[in-house]
């Protein structure tokens, strides 16, 4: 193999593996963060009980976080 091609497929690779990384730590920061019913209470929510769904923290903003 040819010095370049040695290089390229190095930054090619190089490069996939740095995208995947960035995108598994952007894939859990997007992952939905969940509160206890006590935090919630806290930070001024609601608790509600959704069928199906589990209990779901409604917070004064309008946001909703699942409660573990």
């Amino acid at each position: 193999m040819s010095i370049r091609r040695l290089i390229g497929l190095t930054l090619a690779t190089a490069t996939l593996a740095g995208v995947s990384a960035i995108g598994a730590t952007a894939a859990q920061a997007v992952a939905l963060p969940t509160i206890t019913a006590e935090e919630c209470t806290a930070q001024g929510g609601t608790v509600k009980s959704n069928p199906y769904a589990g209990n779901v923290c409604s917070l004064p903003d309008g946001s909703t976080v699942k409660i573990t």
